[in-house]
């Protein structure tokens, strides 16, 4: 439809922000010149993107909605789980992704920077080693920032899609593991450190190789049995 095409291309690159308010209808079907019912089907559209949403009353409107990973993580979970994808198919498309772009980070001009960056990552783990929660918390973050400071927006956009939908499965996989030793996260550690170490030398390779075999054991600890079970997007409301 072409008002609702002209409405997603304004609100996606225009100067607009999250909660902005567009218009009222009313407005908004007297700028584009167009029926009511069309003016409705255009914003229902837009609605069922994500990009507006609709308060009635008079000090209504049209409000802006940006985006959000957790709107396209919802979304790739309903095709993900309508092609009965399992979580080992999900975790896989991690484990090809982050070693590419510890490559990226390692032979950038930057990576001296960026294992800094890292390094504070990991000292905020080994503070809270006792903590599984907040420890796992800040290894999860180390995975984002890699794949931030990577600077490559789609893999980051991938990646946040990726990691909300496993958030769950991380979640539960605390609720089981909360009463063991502090050893495998230290052991978990010690393999940051190391791709820290690959990454301020300049070691691409090595980088690579070394995270590749990171992400087939956090594989096998996270999933365990349940690599087969089939994604559930009720878990990522």
């Amino acid at each position: 439809m072409q008002v609702a095409q002209q409405l997603r291309a304004l609100i996606v690159t225009g100067d607009l922000n999250e909660g902005d308010l567009l218009g009222t209808e009313a407005g908004l079907r007297e700028r584009f010149d167009v029926s009511r019912p069309s003016m409705r089907e255009a914003l229902r559209i837009l609605e069922a993107d994500g990009l507006v949403s609709i308060v009635r009353g008079a000090l209504g409107g049209v409000i802006v909605r940006r985006p959000g990973q957790r709107t396209t993580a919802r979304a790739a979970a309903l095709v993900l789980q309508s092609r009965s994808v399992a979580l080992a198919d999900v975790f896989e498309a991690s484990a090809v992704i982050e070693p590419a772009a510890a490559r990226m980070v390692a032979t950038s001009r930057g990576h001296q920077r960026a294992a800094n960056q890292l390094r504070d990552i990991i000292l905020e783990q080994k503070r809270t080693i006792e903590d599984p929660t907040a420890c796992t918390n800040a290894m999860i973050r180390f995975h984002s920032e890699l794949i931030l400071l990577a600077g490559n927006q789609t893999l980051i956009l991938v990646c946040e899609m990726l990691n909300e939908v496993i958030a769950r499965t991380i979640a539960d996989v605390l609720t089981r593991t909360s009463d063991e030793p502090a050893t495998a996260r230290r052991r978990t550690i010690r393999s940051h450190e190391r791709l820290v170490e690959l990454i301020a030398a300049g070691d691409g390779d090595g980088a690579q190789n070394h995270w590749n075999n990171h992400m087939a054991r956090l594989r096998r600890s996270l999933l365990g049995d349940h690599g087969a079970t089939v994604i559930d997007p009720n878990r990522h409301r």
